[in-house]
């Protein structure tokens, strides 16, 4: 495994420096704080240590305090924090809210600014209602020094379309997005990428790998379907994705999953989570290595390019 120190580049129009991967704190794993809390410092920590300098964690994952407290002597300027507001299920948020829950990130994070913080998981039916109510308090917040770029997520589970963030790249408002793409839904290079480098937006990949990527009956699963609905044809769903695993393409699913998001041009961070340090160390060499092949790329895009309603999940 390549022990070489991740990449930077620029995150958008914010003009930050970060790695081209990031520590997610959220998913499945939360940084595997259910383990304990050193577990979790370590990982955070290990992660640093390769060169990852941009760490993405919400209200809502419960993994701020632990992140706070890893990078407790790490000097502020050497490290982009990434936190989220919840925007519970667009129920109209009150500017106390707002500001409340971000003195409280504050406080976990053990931080006087966040450098990105966004509003989590917005479904499109919510867009309108938040960005009327929440903008004008988050850039009040910014004003204060609080807040240094604004951010979306988008709730890609229920919006594997990307319709909210859609609506959300007409205004101008938003520094950084964040985003659902893999190689099972490529949707986001035409709807979402093309627009954001337009407006030279900051891009956060997520979905890379989940489940469907990562284990074999999951992704039967989910090609079984796809020929039941004849988007695929029985044969593609029998030989699945073996065509990427072995001789000179990928040492695993996974890893040509991270290499197709990581070379996609307008991806700038991808994110990945875990609460393991072998496992981390794997995936930061893979988001390191090479593109996959012309050849390869033109398979996948053949195969799932017209779809947009997965998420990998």
């Amino acid at each position: 495994m390549s022990l070489q120190a991740i990449e930077h580049g620029v995150l958008g129009r914010t003009g930050l420096k970060v790695s081209i991967a990031g520590l997610g704190a959220g998913g499945d794993s939360r940084l595997g704080l259910s383990r304990g809390e050193p577990n979790a410092i370590r990982v955070v920590q290990v992660a640093l240590d390769r060169g990852v300098n941009f760490f993405d964690t919400a209200e809502a994952y419960g993994t701020e305090e632990v992140i706070g407290l890893a990078l407790r002597e790490v000097p502020r300027d050497r490290v982009v924090l990434s936190t989220k507001k919840t925007t519970n299920g667009g129920r109209a948020l009150e500017a106390k809210e707002i500001t409340s829950s971000l003195e409280a990130s504050l406080k976990r994070l053990r931080t006087d600014y966040v450098d990105v913080y966004h509003l989590h998981g917005v479904a499109p039916g919510d867009y309108d209602a938040l960005r009327e109510r929440a903008v004008p308090v988050l850039l009040e917040l910014r004003q204060q020094g609080k807040i240094r770029f604004l951010g979306i997520t988008e709730k890609f589970a229920v919006d594997p379309g990307h319709r909210m963030l859609s609506a959300a790249l007409d205004d101008d408002v938003w520094d950084v997005i964040m985003v659902g793409f893999n190689l099972l839904n490529q949707s986001a290079r035409e709807r979402v990428f093309a627009r954001a480098r337009a407006r030279h937006i900051g891009t956060l990949i997520m979905f890379a790998v989940r489940r469907a990527l990562s284990r074999p009956e999951r992704l039967r699963e989910v090609l079984t379907e796809l020929a039941e609905r004849r988007e695929i044809t029985p044969g593609q769903a029998e030989e699945g994705l073996s065509f990427l695993v072995g001789g000179d393409v990928a040492a695993s699913l996974p890893d040509a999953a991270y290499r197709y998001c990581r070379h996609e041009p307008g991806a700038d961070v991808i994110l990945t989570g875990t609460g393991s340090e072998a496992h981390l160390l794997e995936n930061l060499a893979s988001i390191q290595r090479a593109d996959l092949p012309g050849e390869i790329r033109a398979r996948l895009a053949e195969l799932f390019g017209h779809l947009d309603h997965l998420s990998g999940h």
